[in-house]
């Protein structure tokens, strides 16, 4: 089932940069929650309405924003690290996005529960548990 789930993120992952919202939920449980760097402050987006949001903030962000894989490994049967580059460009300052990131995904029974995503690519491994 692990080797499943890195296709659950490549297939979610690619739903992110299509902007196709129902086949990123498709890889989802009902129940999701996906934290960002920001969530301390706005908190975390959980489930499928705050999923929508997500996409809804990508999109009045930065409306090129795109993921693109460096890195994709598990992390036991039911976790996964993904390491990304994201580029884009703001839509009102015309600022360029250009940022390293990791996301570790947390699965129950092949579909993605959890989804934080750090800033910083040491505190992903080391919230996983492994060091660089």
């Amino acid at each position: 089932m692990s080797q499943e789930n890195l296709k659950v993120v490549e297939r979610a992952i690619a739903a992110v940069n299509d902007r196709d919202i129902d086949g990123y939920l498709a890889c989802c449980t009902e129940d999701i929650v996906l934290r960002t760097p920001i969530a301390d402050v706005v908190g975390a987006y959980e489930g499928p309405d705050a999923i929508r949001r997500f996409f809804a903030d990508i999109e009045d962000t930065a409306p090129d924003f795109l993921l693109h894989v460096d890195r994709l490994d598990l992390i036991g049967a039911d976790r996964a690290l993904a390491f990304l580059h994201t580029t884009g460009s703001g839509r009102v300052s015309g600022l360029p996005v250009d940022a390293r990131t990791a996301n570790v995904y947390d699965f129950v029974a092949g579909k993605i529960k959890r989804v934080h995503i750090f800033s910083d690519r040491q505190e992903a491994l080391e919230a996983v548990g492994l060091s660089e």
